[in-house]
């Protein structure tokens, strides 16, 4: 047993697994005892939770694993905890494993989508010390992005979103400023692992704070119109919680109910706070959610335009929640093709927005399931950031903004409009899963 030290004293304390598992290290993983067999069962469940995924993947990784150990498994798995019991012929083992926060990493979910795979070959084959020092060794992978790139994704992904939005060229100057110095600051705080709402909090204002400077010295130096900085809420538009928003939809169609209202919370406490603080900076500021100037764009060149810019906005996302570039690229390509598709439904058909943002979402479903099957990538490393871009986050800052000045009747159509969207977005992931994947369509 390790003696307690101050790393030991935190509120969430570190599982020494190596340690607990050497007395039957050189074990093949097979012959080990029920204990030993829990333990891996449950690190590998606990390492697919902190990559962002929702909770049929993690249990489906765990009942990978206990088959190839010739054990049986029962989970019940939340956004931070996991509650298992495994069983054999003779035996029950229960353990109680928790995270210390939630977070987003599609490279390490490829990792461990790979791993399993590995694992259901020649698991049997493996020593528990081996398998540890793999599980280690994807666990402690660290970030491919710095706090400085991870800021150049986001000014990208966000001024992108904003031409998507309607804005302009000085909207998208102001906003890369501003997305990019707020995303660099979150970035760096949770690099400290300072609490989420703090991280967030504080660089939603840098963000916001940013777009007021750059905005108001483009007005005083160069005689810029005011009337852009309604393009500053695309500014913290890198605070929406893409992964959990849609893993909770995806978790409660197959009935993982805690799972699925946990990571909603989660989502909406996210959005509370970035809605908020920005409403708190607009007030400070003088700034208005008004409507973008226009642009003056023929339909066809926007319809162009909106292409690159729809991929670059999910490239740069994909970025932000550490894909490798080529995986990003992959997730933009498709992207470019279901966003694009969703905006154009709108502005040429009579179709309403959520029922395009339906149609978006599906698109990209059925895309990334094809990419699946080619590449390898895990379905929802693409999903979700090729449509994390069609979430609509001015619409919820916007209904924050009218409520908190009192009015009530236009803050709550922005709510419902927003709503809408939000439910659609997840509806049309899972029909494409019911479409393209037997597993998924099937209750077993």
């Amino acid at each position: 047993m390790a003696e307690y030290n101050d790393s030991l004293l935190r509120n969430h304390m570190q599982i020494p697994w190596g340690e607990l598992a050497d007395t039957e290290s050189h074990l093949l993983a097979i012959n080990a005892s029920l204990r030993k067999k829990t333990m891996i069962v449950g690190r590998t469940g606990l390492i697919m939770l902190s990559c962002g995924t929702g909770a049929w993947r993690v249990r489906a990784t765990m009942n990978a694993i206990s088959r190839v150990l010739n054990i049986y498994c029962s989970a019940d798995i939340g956004l931070t905890t996991i509650s298992y019991t495994c069983l054999d012929a003779e035996n029950s083992y229960t353990e109680s494993l928790s995270l210390k926060s939630t977070g987003v990493n599609t490279d390490k979910l490829t990792d461990m989508e790979h791993f399993v795979q590995m694992f259901e070959d020649e698991g049997a084959l493996l020593e528990v010390k081996t398998i540890h020092q793999q599980l280690d060794e994807i666990n402690g992978k660290q970030g491919n992005y710095t706090p400085i790139l991870l800021g150049f994704a986001a000014a990208l992904a966000c001024c992108s979103f904003v031409f998507l939005l309607g804005g302009g060229p000085i909207e998208m100057f102001c906003t890369f400023f501003g997305a990019g110095l707020g995303n660099y600051t979150r970035a760096k705080m949770n690099g400290k692992q300072l609490t989420l709402f703090a991280g967030l909090a504080t660089g939603v204002a840098v963000a916001c704070l940013t777009y007021l400077v750059v905005s108001r010295s483009l007005e005083v130096l160069f005689n810029i119109n005011v009337a852009h900085e309604a393009g500053y809420i695309g500014a913290m538009l890198f605070a929406i919680p893409g992964f959990p928003f849609i893993t909770s939809g995806l978790d409660i169609e197959k009935s993982d109910m805690r799972s699925g209202i946990e990571r909603l919370i989660h989502a909406l406490s996210i959005i509370i706070i970035a809605t908020l603080v920005g409403w708190l900076v607009a007030l400070v500021g003088d700034l208005t959610p008004d409507s973008f100037l226009p642009v003056n764009l023929s339909p066809l060149l926007i319809g162009l335009l909106r292409i690159p810019a729809s991929f670059c906005g999910v490239f740069g996302f994909s970025i932000m929640f550490n894909s490798p570039v080529k995986m990003a690229t992959t997730a933009g390509f498709i992207g470019a093709i279901a966003n694009t598709l969703r905006l154009e439904l709108v502005d040429l058909t009579s179709l309403p927005a959520p029922a395009a943002a339906f149609i978006g979402a599906l698109t990209a479903g059925i895309l990334a399931s094809l990419f699946h099957r080619r590449r390898g990538y895990p379905r929802i490393s693409l999903t979700v950031p090729a449509i994390v871009i069609m979430v609509p986050g001015l619409y919820m800052y916007r209904a924050m903004y009218y409520l908190g000045i009192g009015q009530i009747a236009t803050g709550g159509q922005w709510f419902i409009l927003a709503m809408m969207i939000v439910l659609f977005l997840p509806l049309g992931l899972i029909v494409a899963r019911i479409l393209m994947d037997s597993d998924w369509r099937h209750a077993r």
